[in-house]
């Protein structure tokens, strides 16, 4: 059996869930609901206030689902109560962030600002010009936001130069060295 799958998702207090008979799961929570589709073949119930997920058989696709449905539902309670964030760190001389209304601007060395629109369910924040905060209650959409941003400058491994994830180890190479 699934070591993650078998695990029981206990329901917090102030927390809707609800499951249709199609597998939508729908969860409701201080912070804002989320609605997702999951996979037919996977069982989903109620029992004494925790949610358990069950698999019909020990096929490899339903083993490989069995997991994955349970974490999934687990992230959307936990978004519903906590949310989730990511912080990114802006490193590099005249690397900055501000925003304009709920969009992101950066300037990252090019010859124009960098304009970043806001996603539905995506909020950002700068404490510091050097700082950018992405916070939501879908774990899916505040990492991807997250990673969009990344794009634009990846860190490099020889001045450590670009936008890193906080706390994130960048290899450093040592560079050419003259004789």
């Amino acid at each position: 059996m699934s070591r993650v799958g078998r695990l029981p998702i206990e329901i917090p207090n102030g927390v809707k869930f609800d499951v249709t008979p199609d597998n939508v799961v729908t969860v409701k929570g201080p912070k804002g609901e989320l609605v997702k589709e999951m996979h037919k073949a996977i069982n989903i119930a109620v029992e004494d206030n925790q949610i358990v997920v069950t698999r019909p058989s020990d096929v490899a696709q339903h083993r490989a689902l069995h997991g994955l449905t349970r974490a999934l539902i687990n992230n959307m309670v936990i978004g519903v109560t906590q949310g989730y964030q990511k912080t990114l760190e802006l490193v590099g001389v005249g690397y900055r962030a501000q925003l304009k209304g709920k969009d992101l601007v950066l300037n990252l060395g090019y010859s124009h600002p960098v304009e970043i629109k806001s996603v539905e369910g995506v909020e950002f924040s700068v404490p510091e010009t050097t700082k950018v905060v992405v916070s939501g209650i879908d774990k899916e959409l505040v990492g991807s936001a997250a990673a969009n941003i990344r794009v634009w400058r990846k860190p490099e491994p020889y001045k450590g130069k670009g936008i890193r994830y906080a706390g994130e180890v960048i290899r450093r190479k040592e560079g050419k060295t003259g004789k």
